[in-house]
C-alpha cells in the first residue's frame, strides 16, 4: 500500500510517497497548481501508485485546491490535526523541521494510524461557502467605511473625502444586498441546503445570517453528535488546573472558527431570553453562581447543541420537547 504525505505551503506541494510493504520512500516537489496537481497525478501513475492514500494538514486555503483535485481524482485523501501530527512527530523522535520532514512525518502517520477519509463538500455547498465568505467581507468593510463617515461629521474632512466615503458606502450597501439575493437564491435552489436552513430558523435566537452560515457548515462536514459540533466550534469549555496550586476558571477553548463564534454571540444572547430550553439553562447556571459571560457561552455551546439536534433529527425546534431536564 501507498501513502503520500502532502506537505502544503502556497507556492508548492511538497510530496513523499512511502511504499509501506517495503518502506521505500520517493520524493517531488511541485506547484500548488492545477497544472501541479495533473503533474503529480502522473508522478503517481508513474511510481505504480495511482490510488495512493494521501495524507496533508489543513492550512487554511492553500490546502483546498489540491484536496479537492485529488479526491475528484478518486484518490482517498486524509486530513490531519497539526496538534496530533506534532505528537506524532516527537513520538518518533523527529526533531527536524523542514518541508521534506514533515511530508515524511504525514506519509508515515497515514502508513500506522489510518486516518479516516476526509469528505469533500458537494458544488453547491463550495459555491454556498465562498458565498457567505465574500458577503461577510463586503459586510466589514461597509461597517468601516460607516465607521469613517461617523468620525470626519465630527472633524472638518474636505467635501471631496465626505462624497467618496458617501459613494463607496453607497457601492458597498448595493453589493451587500445583491450578494445576499445571490445567497438566498443558490439556498432556494437546492432542496438540501433549504431543508437545512429552514429547520435552523425553526430554533428561537437563530436568524438569517446564522442560520445561512450554520447550513453551509453542516453541508460541508459530517458531525455526530452535539458535542463533537461544539467542540469543532471551539465552544467547549477547558479546565485550568495543575497540582494543588493552580485553580483557574474554566475557559472557552476557541479552537474552532470564529467567525462563528462571532456570529452565535448575539444569537446566544436573543435566545438567552426568548429560547425555553436555554433560558431554563442560563437561569440553572446563574443560580450556581456562575458569571453572566460565562452564561452566555454555556448558552452559545447550548444552541449549537440545539441546531445540531434539528439538522440532525430533520424535525423543526419543539420548544417542550424534555424541557424539565
Amino acid at each position: 500500500m501507498f501513502y503520500l504525505g502532502v506537505d502544503v505551503s502556497k507556492k508548492n506541494l511538497d510530496c513523499m510517497l512511502l511504499d509501506s510493504t517495503t518502506g521505500k520512500v520517493k520524493s517531488k516537489s511541485i506547484p500548488n497548481t492545477n497544472a501541479g496537481f495533473r503533474q503529480l497525478l502522473e508522478w503517481l501513475a508513474k511510481n505504480k501508485a495511482p490510488n495512493a492514500n494521501v495524507v496533508m494538514e489543513p492550512t487554511g486555503v492553500y490546502h483546498e485546491p489540491a484536496a479537492l483535485a485529488l479526491t475528484d481524482a478518486g484518490l482517498m485523501l486524509s486530513l490531519v490535526n497539526p496538534a496530533q501530527l506534532r505528537q506524532f512527530a516527537q513520538g518518533l523522535g523527529v526533531k527536524t523541521k523542514t518541508d521534506k520532514a514533515d511530508s515524511t512525518v504525514l506519509a508515515r502517520y497515514g502508513a500506522t494510524q489510518q486516518p479516516r477519509a476526509w469528505q469533500p463538500p458537494s458544488k453547491s455547498a463550495r459555491r454556498l461557502k465562498a458565498l457567505l465568505a465574500r458577503r461577510d467581507a463586503v459586510a466589514d468593510d461597509l461597517q468601516r467605511e460607516r465607521n469613517r463617515q461617523e468620525a470626519i461629521d465630527f472633524g472638518q474632512s474636505p467635501e471631496e473625502v465626505k462624497k467618496s466615503i458617501a459613494q463607496s458606502i453607497a457601492f458597498l450597501d448595493a453589493e451587500l444586498q445583491r450578494l445576499e439575493q445571490m445567497i438566498e437564491e443558490h439556498i432556494d435552489s437546492d432542496p438540501d441546503l433549504r431543508n437545512k436552513k429552514d429547520l435552523l430558523e425553526t430554533v428561537p435566537g437563530v436568524g438569517e445570517r446564522v442560520s445561512s452560515n450554520l447550513t453551509a457548515l453542516f453541508a460541508a462536514k459530517t458531525f455526530n453528535s452535539a458535542e463533537q459540533l461544539a467542540a469543532y466550534l471551539g465552544l467547549v469549555p477547558v479546565q485550568w488546573e495543575s497540582g494543588s496550586s493552580v485553580r483557574g476558571r474554566p475557559r472557552m477553548s476557541k479552537a474552532g472558527p470564529a467567525q462563528l463564534r462571532k456570529l452565535l454571540y448575539m444569537p446566544a444572547v436573543v435566545a438567552r431570553r426568548w429560547n425555553p430550553h436555554i433560558k431554563a439553562f442560563g437561569d440553572r447556571l446563574l443560580a450556581k453562581g456562575k458569571t453572566k459571560m460565562a452564561v452566555i457561552g454555556a448558552c452559545m455551546r447550548k444552541l449549537a447543541h440545539l441546531c445540531f439536534g434539528v439538522v440532525h433529527t430533520g424535525k423543526p425546534y419543539d420548544p417542550n420537547y424534555a424541557l424539565q431536564a
